[in-house]
């Protein structure tokens, strides 16, 4: 070949053959990141988070604004109907409770369905799963 014609010469780069880059440092701020900086500050809505969560404190607000309705409407004297977006909060309220109750229950038959598939197994780990759950249920009254 003649040297003078290297420039010419192909260069073919094949998967992981050329330079390659990782950032192999995970990123742990995912949760200030996902907080806009106009938003407030990503330090102290971390520290809040880990007191409440936002479904946590938004429940409380529902409850509260809920119980501050009723009190209203009670108390009103020409007892006025509901505004439409109280009965949206009231609808919602009930569409969460109604989540949260199908979550629960479905975390239950799993938790019964893994206990029976130990139990049909036998042996040793089956008898290690009694002496562990038998003392939880008999705590909790059940």
């Amino acid at each position: 070949m003649y040297p003078w014609l290297w420039f010419w010469a192909p260069q073919i780069h094949f998967p992981l053959s050329g330079s390659v880059w990782q950032d192999y440092k995970p990123n742990t701020t995912w949760f200030s990141d996902l907080i806009k900086p106009e938003s407030g500050n990503a330090r102290i809505e971390e520290r809040v988070f880990s007191v409440a969560s936002y479904g946590t404190q938004l429940g409380l607000i529902t409850k509260v604004l809920l119980e501050v309705a009723e009190q209203a409407e009670k108390e009103s004297a020409k007892a006025l109907p509901p505004s439409q977006s109280l009965k949206d909060l009231r609808k919602l309220q009930a569409d969460i409770a109604s989540i949260k109750k199908d979550e629960h229950e479905s975390a239950a038959a799993r938790l019964v369905a893994e206990v029976d598939a130990v139990r049909e197994r036998g042996g040793a780990e089956y008898e290690e799963l009694t002496k562990r759950l038998l003392p939880l249920l008999e705590r909790t009254g059940a």
